[in-house]
């Protein structure tokens, strides 16, 4: 049977892991594991088209041009409205100030079916206005006051003859008001009782509406659930008892129950009852609690989501003993122990979360009964070795890792995320054990890779250096994040054979990537990060890579791009953070066709060298951070200016050709002067200079010479 309307479970493939920076925020990371929300089961929104004064509405007319769906959201509404048109059906008048619902006349609303009062002041509602509304089939009424006359409203929903879809979330409501508000709908299927103050369940609290399917009592102090609290309830498939204080649930006994959250609670324990028949459970929330160890589901067989994340699971191993520091406070607990019975009970399980755990050792073999396991997260655990079994054999086994997968034990798996671990190298065997592994993300652990010269070598590397993790040959993997492992080198062809499209080497500071390093990725790389690393340029020489889209290599120091990205068809690019003057025009050349966005702030871009910005401008790319980037004027004292407008002081002009010419051939002649004078000189001769005519007539001469014939 397929789940109900609405979405409990959000689990992303692993691509978003191995690329945090794009494309949620371009140029900031950003991703959350296992995004679970049961709060807004049935979601309604009004969207008015046309408005007259505290009113909108829109919907095809029920008779006429009148409309069907009117709303008054923040009207700032005292009181019902009483001009509404006729044949409304969806009215909302939520996040007004409306304190009753206790007028003797209303306007005709014979045809509502959906009234939205959440968010006012209401607390005090009255049976005669309700029983003017007999197609109401659902009623919004979160965050008001209904607690204060929670009697007298009580006796007003028993006219609540119809109501399918209740919500009383946040109105105050003890254990001991529900069960009147909920004595009289019978045909009541969905409620809402989340963010009131539950302590307890008793049983046949929910007797008065046997036909719910969803129920949501999160973000209440519930401690206690009684036996037979849920028992009227044989059509129930989505439950949420999140953010609560239950301690213990030893008899889980909803076998039609499909959805189960459980999440934020102090569970140490999580039982079913065995015996008539499976449960139909699907998708089981119970991250957030105090489990010791993976929890009992010898009946689970339907079962496809689990989220155990953020618990104190320590071992997987049904031998191991907890550590001294966890007490066993239920003797229920003595008879629940980890086994491989549980594994194989759980054959349609797809997503499996251990993330936030304890956990030291991973035995594959646990999960090889989990015929569909498509995503395992073990992130943020202490994981230091990764083996084929749960306990040796003999006590001489192989937990080492050195010896060779059976072919039979393959696991299904798709996606892994082991990052935030200690993991020093991975077996031999471990990519041999997962046949179909397409993305795997091994961030923040002490990985180092194998050369492909190296994979062959016992432990996967040389008897003198320290244990590798062979990355190519891998037929099918094609998302690897090694991010923050303190990785300095990578040897040639470190993924050749491996088909890869993303690749994260980010926050490996002091990271150098030799143009060999990437060798054998040429025609499929196609997402590239490389953040954080610190590289200049002789450390990052990044060969021709002809399907390589997105590029990341913010956070380093280099002055010039690597020459192999022009042949590129580059479309997302982040060089933020970096200590680049000015962009390679022939790279911008080469992706003025392809290039869609560019994060540059954080660069000494000079202010008289912009022409590169001009091109990306006018090729129409995205700058996102522009507003952020600055340039330098070094002819003004080093002074700065933002790039997103030009710098207001003036550049040197370049001189045309003539008069470069005049100028060479003035400094010419000159030169040429200077020369003459000091090579005569240099031999003794001196200048003769024409003399005024007072001086020859002082020796003697005459002042005027008369030529005779």
């Amino acid at each position: 049977m397929p789940l109900p309307h609405g979405t409990y479970l959000i689990q992303p493939p692993i691509l978003p892991i191995l690329s945090p920076h794009l494309p949620a925020s371009l140029c900031s990371p950003g991703f959350k594991l296992f995004a679970h929300s049961l709060s807004q089961l049935l979601p309604i929104t009004f969207k008015p088209m046309r408005t007259v004064p505290g009113i909108g509405w829109d919907g095809d007319a029920l008779q006429g041009s009148s409309p069907t769906k009117v709303s008054c959201r923040a009207a700032g509404l005292h009181s019902f409205p009483k001009d509404l048109p006729q044949g409304v059906k969806h009215l909302d008048l939520s996040h007004n100030f409306l304190q009753n619902l206790s007028e003797s006349r209303l306007p005709a609303l014979g045809q509502l079916e959906h009234l939205d009062l959440r968010s006012n002041r209401l607390e005090a509602i009255s049976g005669s206005v309700l029983a003017q509304l007999p197609r109401l089939h659902s009623l919004l009424l979160g965050s008001n006051r209904l607690h204060q006359n929670h009697q007298d409203n009580a006796v007003a929903f028993s006219a609540l003859q119809g109501i399918e879809v209740l919500d009383l979330s946040a109105n105050g409501l003890e254990s001991h008001m529900v069960r009147g508000f909920l004595s009289g709908l019978t045909t009541l299927r969905v409620l809402h009782l989340h963010r009131n103050r539950l302590s307890q369940l008793p049983a046949g609290i929910f007797q008065g509406s046997p036909w719910l399917s969803e129920l949501d009592l999160s973000n209440n102090y519930i401690m206690d659930i009684e036996e037979g609290a849920f028992e009227a309830l044989r059509e129930l498939v989505v439950l949420s008892l999140a953010l609560n204080s239950l301690h213990c649930l030893s008899s889980f006994s909803l076998r039609q129950l499909q959805v189960l959250n459980l999440s934020h609670n102090a569970l140490e324990l999580f039982g079913w009852e065995e015996g008539r028949g499976p449960y139909l459970l699907q998708v089981l929330d119970l991250s957030h609690n105090r489990l010791l160890s993976f929890p009992q589901l010898p009946a689970a067989h339907r079962l496809v989501h689990l989220n155990l994340s953020h618990n104190f699971i320590t071992s997987l191993d049904p031998s191991s003993h907890h550590p001294a520091q966890f007490v066993l406070h239920y003797e229920e607990m003595v008879s629940f122990s980890t086994s491989l019975g549980t594994a194989v009970s759980l054959t349609r399980l797809a997503e499996l979360d251990l993330s936030y755990n304890c956990l030291q050792l991973l035995p594959l073999l646990f999960f090889h009964a989990m015929r569909s396991l498509f995503t395992l997260s073990v992130a943020m655990n202490c994981l230091q070795d990764i083996t084929m079994e749960l306990m040796t054999r003999d006590g001489d086994g192989d937990r080492n890792g050195t010896a060779a997968w059976q072919e039979d034990a393959a696991l299904s798996l798709r996606s892994m995320d082991f990052h935030g671990n200690a993991i020093r190298a991975l077996p031999r065997w471990f990519f041999d054990a997962l046949p179909q592994l397409e993305a795997i993300d091994l961030g923040s652990n002490s990985l180092q890779p194998c050369g492909s010269d190296m994979g062959e070598i016992p432990g996967g590397g040389s008897p003198r250096s320290e244990p590798c993790t062979a990355f190519h040959s891998i037929p099918h993997l094609q998302h690897l994040s090694l991010r923050r492992n303190s990785l300095t080198q990578l040897l040639p062809r470190t993924f050749s054979r491996t088909p890869l499209l993303s690749l994260d080497l980010s926050e490996n500071q002091g990271l150098a990537v030799p143009r060999v390093a990437l060798e054998g990725l040429e025609h499929s790389l196609q997402q590239l990060w490389l953040r954080g690393n610190h590289m200049d340029n002789s450390r990052a020489e990044i060969p021709c890579l002809d399907e390589l889209r997105v590029l990341d290599l913010s956070g380093n120091r280099l002055s010039l791009l690597p020459t192999g990205l022009s042949c590129s068809p580059l479309q997302t690019l982040d060089v933020s953070g970096n200590e680049l003057p000015a962009l390679p025009k022939q790279a911008l050349m080469g992706w003025t066709h392809s290039l869609q966005a560019l994060c540059l702030a954080g660069n000494p871009f000079h202010c008289c060298e912009l022409g590169w910005l001009d091109a990306l401008q006018a090729a129409g790319v995205q700058l996102p951070d522009l507003h952020r980037a600055r340039c330098i004027h070094h002819r003004v004292t080093n002074r700065t200016a933002p790039l997103s407008s030009r710098p207001p002081w003036p550049c040197p002009q370049p001189w045309d050709g003539s008069s470069v010419l005049v100028l060479t051939t003035l400094l010419g002649v000159l030169l040429c002067a200077g020369c003459r004078v000091c090579w005569l000189r240099g031999h003794g001769m001196g200048i003769l200079l024409p003399q005024p005519q007072t001086d020859r007539v002082a020796e003697g001469g005459p002042a005027q010479s008369d030529t005779e014939v």
